[in-house]
């Protein structure tokens, strides 16, 4: 009995979410990506010059003063974190882990929100999150250089597009529903 309960809970949070979610397109990826590719590129770098070596942050920021994601990534252990206050005592241990400050977080959210982008994952490429879309997300692969040509053949899928030499567009569906960039009409 509970778990039929469960069940139906479920189906009604995917139901209320997916009708009632934000829903953006790939022109709305490009859009932001041609009005903002001067901030978008302030975050890479910011971003990656925040990192420390053999470190790699995932963070997306919520509405308020949240922390949808904070993972910290160092020697393959991840310390992975959902859903926390910017000010708590564990936003606190990661950003010692990071020697980052509070100011540091708050100039990263405000380059975020400059760039009209809600996460980055450090890295090479840098991934920066444009907005949820449904249960899914939309992506920047913003590489250093021009993208290898041994990466290209993975960043020629329905997941990716490649829109420039340094860009690579990506759509992640989520738990349920397409994987894939929407066909285009």
């Amino acid at each position: 009995m509970a778990v039929d309960s469960y069940c139906l809970w479920f189906v009604h949070f995917v139901f209320w979410y997916l009708l009632l979610g934000p829903f953006y397109s790939k022109e709305d990826l490009v859009r932001n990506y041609k009005s903002n590719e001067k901030q978008i590129n302030d975050v890479k770098n910011y971003m990656n010059s925040i990192t420390p070596l053999n470190t790699e942050v995932d963070i997306e920021f919520d509405k308020g003063n949240r922390l949808a994601i904070f993972h910290v990534t160092q020697n393959n252990l991840c310390d992975c974190n959902w859903d926390l206050q910017m000010d708590s005592t564990k936003t606190d241990d990661l950003l010692r882990k990071l020697h980052w400050s509070q100011a540091t977080l708050d100039t990263l959210k405000l380059k975020l929100d400059e760039a009209n982008c809600i996460s980055v994952r450090s890295g090479e490429p840098c991934q920066i999150g444009f907005k949820r879309s449904g249960m899914g997300i939309y992506f920047y692969n913003i590489f250093a250089g021009p993208i290898a040509d041994s990466l290209r053949s993975r960043y020629d899928s329905c997941t990716y597009i490649l829109y420039s030499d340094r860009v690579a567009l990506e759509y992640g569906g989520g738990a349920v529903g397409s994987q894939c960039f929407a066909k285009e009409k």
